[in-house]
């Protein structure tokens, strides 16, 4: 079986207090959008269970990563879950802010429930994904969603998606660790309220440029000058909103129209760009 783990953006992310677990409260409206990985999963011939990774390297061992968690917690889950070769291809970039790993995991819960007959459902399967980090039950139910608490706590956003039909993603080569993010960002206090509010405002995307913002953008942009660097050329090209994702560094441009052309010029050298728009069910 074989299926195809998106990436998703943050329209606006803002920290709130620290819990005691060490973990940060957040509000943030997650979107799919579709630059995505490889993920192929077939019964195994040896009885072990194995994980291959081509596409662009990973900073960690095959063991560690998120695809082989979440099959150890949805065999934990259900025994009779078989051993099973999995080869993921890696197209999403690491270090991103854009959930590729996350959506990895994700994606191999509801591979492995297709494998053994759906003896889960999907909100079962989200708890299941919570176990493995905090982005990962969003991409469960893989659609527009307001993501509070920890940002395992989901509710379903209403968003003009026709208006997200352009985007343009650049990810700068340099990144900061996501741990090292939260320790220099800066919370602007912002509720999830008054974010459901700027979204869904009647003049839509053309307010979100004065009321939408990243707690984390300012402090990641001062260690890879490149986020800065491209929120302004995806602004000078016509972008009605430019933004990072996540805790970084990829930035991303939303467009009125699909006025990108392949011949993209006055980027940093090394950059990832890819052209997507925002998934609908």
């Amino acid at each position: 079986m074989i299926t195809f783990p998106n990436a998703k953006i943050n329209l606006g992310l803002y920290i709130g207090k620290t819990l005691p677990n060490g973990f940060h409260e957040i509000v943030t409206a997650m979107v799919p959008v579709d630059w995505c990985d490889i993920l192929e999963m077939v019964p195994s011939s040896t009885g072990e269970t194995t994980l291959t990774v081509t596409g662009h390297s990973l900073p960690c061992p095959a063991e560690k990563n998120l695809v082989m968690k979440a099959y150890r917690i949805f065999k934990e889950a259900y025994p009779p879950a078989p051993a099973v070769e999995i080869h993921l291809h890696k197209e999403i970039p690491d270090g991103a802010g854009m959930g590729g790993g996350s959506s990895d995991a994700a994606f191999a819960l509801k591979l492995l429930n297709d494998m053994t007959g759906h003896p889960f459902d999907l909100d079962q399967l989200a708890e299941m994904a919570a176990k493995v980090g905090s982005d990962c039950p969003f991409f469960i139910y893989n659609r527009p969603m307001l993501a509070t608490g920890t940002g395992t706590t989901l509710t379903e956003l209403d968003l003009p998606v026709g208006q997200l039909a352009n985007l343009l993603i650049i990810k700068p080569q340099g990144s900061v660790s996501t741990a090292e993010a939260y320790a220099e960002a800066r919370s602007s206090c912002r509720t999830a309220e008054e974010l459901t509010e700027t979204l869904t405002a009647p003049d839509g995307i053309g307010s979100w440029a004065d009321r939408l913002g990243n707690d984390f953008t300012s402090s990641v942009a001062a260690k890879v000058p490149d986020v800065s660097e491209a929120i302004r050329w995806l602004k000078s090209h016509g972008a009605v909103y430019a933004e990072m994702t996540g805790s970084g560094s990829a930035v991303f441009g939303i467009f009125p129209t699909d006025i990108l052309t392949d011949g993209i010029k006055g980027l940093p050298r090394g950059v990832r760009r890819h052209k997507c728009g925002v998934l609908t069910q």
